[in-house]
């Protein structure tokens, strides 16, 4: 079987794995930071905001059964790709929209996945394309926190719960069982 990793940051990390989650062909998803110029940082030093690190998920999928495109698609579906360094009330670049291809194929469909997204926004898109970075898997009460600790967090229930009811409703065919 052939793997792929995809790395996307669309603010709190929370909200994009909870997503990606259901996705058929995603085999894993995990919560970490990326882009910044900190080796090893915390999540107190990235929400600080100076580490230069986004909250960003790492992707490991089946090109076979879901193509980058598709996975990007949903990405710009699930978070507000026109606010510069946020997402709401979570604010500071480390909430930045940005994807780290992989690949030069990848860097092609990230800027082709931006150009199709411009339909569905009346704002001007502001993700950037980012290099390939270090990654640093984020700390275990970090990772599947949705799953855990979703219906006990008043953050996800009022932010991560409505993304994930939008995506299931928008991609059901797409979900797995």
């Amino acid at each position: 079987m052939a793997r792929e990793i995809a790395t996307l940051a669309g603010g709190c990390f929370w909200c994009v794995e909870a997503v990606f989650d259901d996705v058929i062909g995603v085999e894993s998803v995990e919560s970490g930071y990326t882009g910044g110029h900190v080796a090893n940082p915390t999540y107190k030093q990235v929400c600080n905001g100076d580490t230069g690190h986004a909250e960003a998920i790492r992707v490991a999928f089946d090109p076979d059964v879901i193509g980058y495109g598709e996975l990007l698609d949903i990405f710009f579906h699930v978070h507000d790709p026109t606010q510069l360094d946020r997402q709401g009330n979570d604010i500071g670049p480390q909430y930045r929209s940005a994807i780290f291809p992989h690949s030069p194929e990848q860097e092609a469909e990230a800027k082709a996945a931006i150009d199709r997204a411009r339909a569905d926004w009346p704002d001007p898109i502001v993700t950037r394309v980012e290099p390939e970075a270090t990654w640093y898997p984020a700390e275990d009460y970090h990772q599947e926190y949705f799953a855990r600790e979703g219906a006990s967090s008043g953050y996800c229930v009022m932010v991560v719960a409505p993304k994930l009811a939008k995506f299931r409703k928008s991609y059901a065919a797409r979900l797995k069982k």
